[in-house]
């Protein structure tokens, strides 16, 4: 798929990628539909907010059993600034859970590399966010793609899960696999309780192999901060439930940027981009954004 569009031709270039992510959407919603479980079609579906006259744009990336509309409110704030914003739909995500029990993180990655392809058509300048599992994405192509992003903005990016089912994941999850192998599916737990902060978004199920990727995910993060060397804000919430708290200072400590910062926000739920404790987060990134010049601008 090609990224960079002809100068002459970037809004039917951008419009041509778009519509290919609607497609896709669509096919994997009727596929993987639900009674009771899937949500309506706007939840899981991408979008994206153009910012005419700005070269500025944002790549905001939604948690794991969550949707596009997780970060809807985030993306409108960025968008009022003068940014396009493109929110992709992680694959496995919007549909339901089934569909996420067979995916793993290049899965997510590969959605991920898709949008910043959308992004490239119409963007000179792009930065990459994303909030929890998003997060670990957003840093992870900071990483594997260092001059791309002029910037990556990480919240509650989860380095370490607090939750008893998370820390036992693999282990239940080779247990599951060799249920698999020896024709006893049917003693296999698949799936654990999601206790959902927007259940009108969130699965209510999550696959205990998606904690397995996203441990894998972020082990792979762990090991390369050092190698992000554009400017980082870091966001963590100081009683968050689901991921460690000490997950934050950790991955600021570790970054290579010179120019990083890390704020706490007080708050007692882990999902802090939509509701409540939004306001505090779009705060510190609308100082993190004006410090770095990062706002959008004009071309």
């Amino acid at each position: 798929m090609s990224t960079v569009p002809s100068p002459a031709q970037p809004g039917r270039q951008t419009d041509l990628l778009l519509a290919e992510e609607l497609k896709l959407f669509l096919q994997d919603y009727e596929k993987n539909y639900k009674a009771g479980e899937s949500k309506p079609p706007d939840i899981g579906m991408p979008f994206f907010l153009r910012a005419p006259g700005s070269d500025t744009g944002v790549l905001l990336i939604h948690g794991l059993m969550a949707a596009p509309a997780e970060v809807r409110e985030w993306a409108e704030f960025l968008h009022a600034r003068g940014m396009t914003v493109y929110a992709p739909r992680l694959a496995g995500h919007g549909t339901s859970a089934k569909d996420l029990l067979v995916r793993d993180y290049s899965d997510w990655l590969n959605s991920v590399d898709r949008g910043h392809a959308i992004l490239k058509t119409c963007c000179r300048r792009i930065l990459v966010a994303g909030f929890s599992t998003g997060a670990g994405l957003a840093l992870q192509s900071a990483i594997g793609k260092p001059h791309d992003f002029e910037a990556v903005i990480a919240v509650s990016a989860p380095l370490r899960f607090k939750s008893f089912s998370s820390r036992f994941a693999e282990l239940l999850h080779g247990f599951n696999l060799c249920c698999s192998h020896v024709g006893l599916n049917r003693l296999a737990v698949e799936f654990v309780k999601n206790d959902a902060d927007n259940p009108h978004i969130n699965y209510l199920l999550c696959p205990v192999s998606s904690f397995v990727q996203v441990k894998k995910l972020m082990r792979s993060v762990r090991r390369r901060l050092a190698d992000i060397q554009i400017p980082a804000l870091i966001l963590q919430g100081r009683h968050d439930p689901k991921v460690a708290p000490e997950s934050g200072p950790a991955i600021f400590q570790r970054l290579g940027a010179h120019q990083k910062r890390f704020a706490w926000i007080d708050f007692n739920r882990h999902g802090i981009v939509l509701g409540p404790a939004a306001r505090e987060v779009f705060h510190e990134v609308e100082s993190f954004l004006n410090d770095c010049r990062l706002t959008g601008s004009s071309k």
